[in-house]
């Protein structure tokens, strides 16, 4: 069963996060101090993502270039879903081209800070650390036979690139539920 992004207020400041990508290296908020952040919470196995993963690309090279900065997150419970965890990320960063990191977040407190509830799940925060979007990348869905184009996220990206104001009302991202560890959620912040 399809679940549905939380919406995080506006205006909410990034939480501070310093995970380990696919390659090992450790990424953290303060590596993009003064850019705009894109942060995607995705996993490997979801068909939601999976239906996205092409434009996923297109949109960390077109924003990429232009200065936006980019992760995406995998913090679904790697014992639950092994295809989540860090070894099958890497081979899925590999596969797809991913052009942003890829990190893991094994002890789901980024998750539960960015109050992530689906995957894929957007937050887009303006250069102060700000969140000026979060929801949907567009109104496609995996079996819908609409065309996968970005259009919501890409809107957003394209305001804040251009120092506009991001409207305000936002659709919610839908996709699989974040796979949580037994007495976890996203209402938990360690």
């Amino acid at each position: 069963m399809a679940a549905p992004s939380v919406m995080l207020p506006l205006g909410t400041r990034a939480a501070p996060f310093s995970l380990p990508d696919t390659d090992g290296r450790m990424v953290s908020l303060s590596d993009f101090a003064d850019s705009p952040l894109l942060v995607m919470f995705i996993c490997n196995h979801c068909p939601y993502v999976k239906h996205v993963q092409s434009e996923l690309v297109r949109v960390g090279r077109d924003y990429g270039d232009r200065g936006v900065g980019m992760v995406a997150i995998s913090s679904n419970d790697p014992e639950q879903y092994p295809e989540d965890g860090p070894d099958r990320m890497r081979e899925e960063k590999q596969r797809i081209g991913y052009p942003f990191p890829y990190l893991f977040d094994a002890t789901q407190d980024v998750a539960a800070a960015y109050q992530a509830a689906c995957t894929p799940d957007f937050f887009l925060f303006d250069r102060a650390g700000l969140l000026v979007y979060r929801g949907q990348l567009d109104d496609s869905r995996p079996g819908s036979g609409g065309p996968v184009t970005g259009r919501d996220l890409r809107a957003a990206l394209d305001a804040v690139v251009a120092g506009r104001p991001v409207p305000a009302v936002q659709q919610p991202s839908l996709g699989c539920s974040i796979k949580w560890r037994r007495g976890r959620g996203p209402s938990e912040i360690s």
